[in-house]
């Protein structure tokens, strides 16, 4: 009882504080959404178009809304396309002129606008080749009429409906190999597992703050004067750096689940790779709090760590993304074997049988780097 105390008392003081109110729980959440919105899911281009009440500004439009690559947005007027143009509210803009069908008619070339801010020019060159499909009989049409003496609008006509008998060519495309990300990967739960590790384990090791206090000020001393033991003493810190650790990554997991939809796979699973996780971190907290003599230093010095740890670890970039060595790097780390551990439970749907290995080695972490944290621990209050 008197471990769960001391832990409970750790865990509590670790919340109250209002600035870790917004690390542990505020800015996990924020980063998964950022992260979820920009990289995450399938993107759809936008193209805003102005088209007038014309039979070819039409026929464009159609053709526009039948590309399966790029979502239409219309507008009304020309001003209201070019400010969502310059204002990112659509990728690129076209303007379909009043009056083209006459043009086409005296047989004058066709104008048709593009609007495209300097870093959106890449959707040019669909919305050019679906213009030039639909330009296509026009062309035809303006020859034959100029040469055969026949009206622009039967010359077209004939145009338009041989156009189809025209030989097309087909382009099939077929997925060789494994794709890095399998297609049911939701586009927050990549980041939301990455944001998981990364912080769990930043948490707890700033955490170690904490611990330093408590031995400047004596309470670990004072402790050891009533009838309570070292090891009591140990045991009741290493439950306080748990509780917090357990407790940002059980918020984590369920904020992201109802808000963003994320799926973690086999609960069980997931919730004992997160305790495995946990006590890693809570390990490598009470080492550093053992350690260290000057709270902000160890507060600094733990930020820097975890970040470091969580780069080279696979919690900032995928490691599918990493070279060979790298990867193999990388698995120095506990975050990059927490990491697969979720990858097997997300992507793969697997069990606890499957993150055996995975849990064998995070637990294998906690328990060396927790026997050196409980030593160091001991002769810090004894001493």
């Amino acid at each position: 009882m008197k471990v769960l105390a001391i832990g409970w008392v750790n865990t509590k003081r670790m919340l109250r504080e209002r600035s870790n109110l917004f690390f542990v729980f505020i800015l996990p959440i924020a980063i998964v959404l950022l992260v979820g919105a920009q990289f995450g899911g399938e993107f759809t281009p936008l193209i805003g178009v102005v088209a007038a009440d014309d039979p070819l500004a039409e026929a464009v439009l159609d053709a526009l809304g039948d590309e399966e690559a790029i979502d239409v947005l219309t507008y009304p007027e020309e001003t209201l396309l070019v400010r969502a143009v310059e204002r990112g509210v659509v990728q690129g803009g076209v303007i379909l002129t009043d009056g083209m069908w006459e043009v086409a008619a005296r047989g004058e070339p066709i104008r048709v606008e593009y609007l495209a801010r300097p870093d959106q020019q890449q959707l040019r060159e669909v919305v050019s080749s679906l213009v030039a499909r639909v330009m296509a009989p026009v062309g035809a049409a303006q020859y034959a009429a100029r040469h055969t003496g026949a009206s622009f609008k039967e010359a077209f006509e004939i145009a338009q409906a041989l156009l189809p008998s025209e030989e097309q060519i087909e382009v099939q495309v077929a997925t060789v190999g494994e794709a890095l990300f399998p297609p049911t990967l939701g586009r927050f739960d990549l980041g939301a597992s990455q944001q998981l590790v990364l912080f769990v384990f930043l948490t707890a090791l700033a955490g170690s703050s904490s611990l330093i206090l408590t031995r400047r000020l004596g309470l670990s001393r004072r402790m050891l004067s009533t009838p309570t033991g070292v090891g009591t003493i140990v045991a009741g810190e290493a439950a306080g750096r748990f509780g917090v650790a357990l407790t940002q990554g059980v918020y984590i997991m369920v904020a992201t689940t109802l808000m963003f939809g994320v799926g973690w796979g086999d609960p069980l699973a997931a919730v004992a790779l997160l305790v495995a996780l946990s006590a890693v971190g809570a390990a490598a907290g009470m080492l550093m709090g053992a350690t260290f003599d000057n709270d902000q230093q160890a507060s600094g010095i733990g930020v820097m760590v975890a970040l470091g740890l969580g780069a080279l670890g696979g919690s900032m970039l995928p490691m599918e993304l990493f070279s060979p060595t790298m990867r193999t790097v990388a698995h120095l780390t506990p975050h990059a074997w927490a990491l697969d551990g979720f990858a097997e439970l997300v992507r793969h749907d697997g069990t606890l049988v499957d993150i055996a290995g995975e849990l064998g080695v995070l637990f294998g972490y906690a328990a060396v780097i927790g026997s050196v944290a409980a030593w160091r621990l001991r002769k810090a209050i004894t001493t």
